[in-house]
């Protein structure tokens, strides 16, 4: 018997190996890039939305979109069941966090809802940059956003890269400013410059991961200029 269990438990081992080989996926898979690739729909998510949140200082309620998912499994008893979450984000001091299909915005005088984004994405974060509005009384928001199948493996989700969008809680002036195939590393809006500093890496060496043998590139955008144009400088 004893035997037997030192035979079976390399080969678990090399199963168990190749199984976590399998569930890594490149950030950026370079065939036809420069193609449209189609993102499947899947038929176990239901779309729904969290309640309204109001920023502090603004007229605008966000309605955060995202899915429910729903996970089959069965009891001991054999029967089916569902089991899953009806919140789809988080919100914290000015930023709303998740992996949401999109945002809607409404005013607080009307009944009419806007979505943020006309096209399918996946919004990590939506940042109210608070600071620049008490200055400037224009209410910008940044957010971070995965927009394209950059690894086309036919969905879009937390997988693909993260970029790094601009624009008007109103739902106007979406722009985006890092990039593409430039996986957005962090940002920093700093007050008294009006700038909003942001870091991205280049998969320079076309491996499919971002890793210390690839480029940083460094940027910021003058907040207070009519176009928000990424300057890119070099502090190393």
């Amino acid at each position: 018997m004893k035997k037997k269990i030192l035979i079976l438990l390399p080969a678990f081992a090399l199963i168990i190996c190749s199984c976590k080989q399998e569930k890594e996926k490149p950030k950026v898979t370079y065939k036809n890039t420069t193609t449209t690739v189609e993102t499947a729909v899947d038929s176990a998510q239901i779309e729904i939305a969290d309640l309204p949140v109001q920023i502090p200082g603004t007229d605008f309620l966000l309605h955060p979109i995202g899915q429910y998912r729903v996970y089959d499994g069965s009891r001991k008893t054999g029967y089916t069941y569902e089991r899953g979450s009806f919140n789809v984000s988080n919100y914290g001091e000015f930023e709303i966090t998740g992996f949401l299909n999109n945002i809607k915005v409404q005013r607080v005088d009307s009944d009419s809802l806007n979505v943020i984004f006309d096209k399918p994405v996946i919004i990590q974060t939506a940042t109210y940059l608070k600071t620049f509005a008490d200055k400037s009384k224009e209410h910008l928001m940044a957010f971070t956003v995965s927009d394209m199948d950059t690894n086309q493996d036919g969905k879009l989700d937390a997988s693909d890269i993260k970029t790094l969008y601009l624009g008007a809680m109103d739902g106007s002036r979406i722009t985006k400013v890092s990039p593409d195939y430039q996986e957005l590393i962090d940002w920093n809006y700093i007050d008294r410059t009006n700038r909003l500093y942001f870091r991205t890496i280049e998969d320079t060496n076309k491996s499919g991961e971002f890793d210390k043998n690839d480029v940083l590139h460094y940027h910021y955008i003058n907040l207070s200029e009519k176009d928000w144009k990424p300057v890119e400088y070099k502090p190393v």
